[in-house]
């Protein structure tokens, strides 16, 4: 199971905002890496290096690999509809992220590292692959041993409101995917319509 294991505030720095990590230096130092920092002359990115940005930006996000980012553009882009929103929708259906969403785990990684680690139930059953994709109407709990551990609960903090297709009943420890979430209510900003134009190539 391959994941970034590198420097996390580095790559917010890349990017201008927060990507990974708690960003705590990144209003100290906004500045891309680099040994000249500001005063170094950057060049002005091609339509290409713009693509490929916003594909880095959206893998870093999610906290996916080349491979299997590869993977889901290519079964956003078998399915009916827009092949950028289905991107968006295929990644936010992640198991790992939609524990995150759920305010289960208060990052992306701490998610994956749940749902690795075996406490995270789907329907009932113990799921371990963070890349599962939810179904609509799946039921995603914590299991019983580890609804119990406080070392996980103290992270709990619930459900945003804003995030409307999904659903978490903090006394049970579960929530429900409701369905796949429409675009405008996502709050990644990733312009998804780029990398569909880098792949198309």
């Amino acid at each position: 199971m391959a994941r970034y294991i590198g420097p996390t505030t580095k790559i917010s720095r890349r990017f201008g905002e927060l990507i990974t990590g708690n960003g705590k230096w990144l209003t100290k130092n906004s500045n891309p890496p680099g040994q000249h920092g500001a005063s170094k002359k950057r060049k002005t990115l091609s339509e290409y290096g713009i693509q490929l940005k916003e594909k880095q930006k959206a893998k870093y996000t999610y906290g996916l690999l080349e491979k299997q980012f590869r993977k889901t553009f290519d079964e956003a882009a078998r399915r009916k509809g827009v092949t950028g929103e289905n991107l968006i929708k295929l990644l936010e259906a992640r198991l790992d992220n939609v524990v995150y969403r759920m305010g289960i785990a208060p990052s992306r990684q701490a998610a994956r590292q749940l749902v690795s680690h075996k406490h995270v139930t789907v329907n009932g059953e113990v799921i371990n692959i963070p890349s599962y994709s939810c179904k609509q109407g799946d039921v995603i709990s914590l299991k019983n041993k580890s609804a119990a551990n406080s070392a996980i609960t103290s992270n709990v903090k619930g459900k945003n409101p804003k995030f409307s297709w999904l659903d978490w009943n903090e006394a049970e420890m579960k929530g429900t995917f409701i369905a796949y979430p429409e675009r405008e209510s996502v709050p990644e900003n990733i312009k998804e319509q780029l990398i569909v134009e880098l792949y198309s190539k």
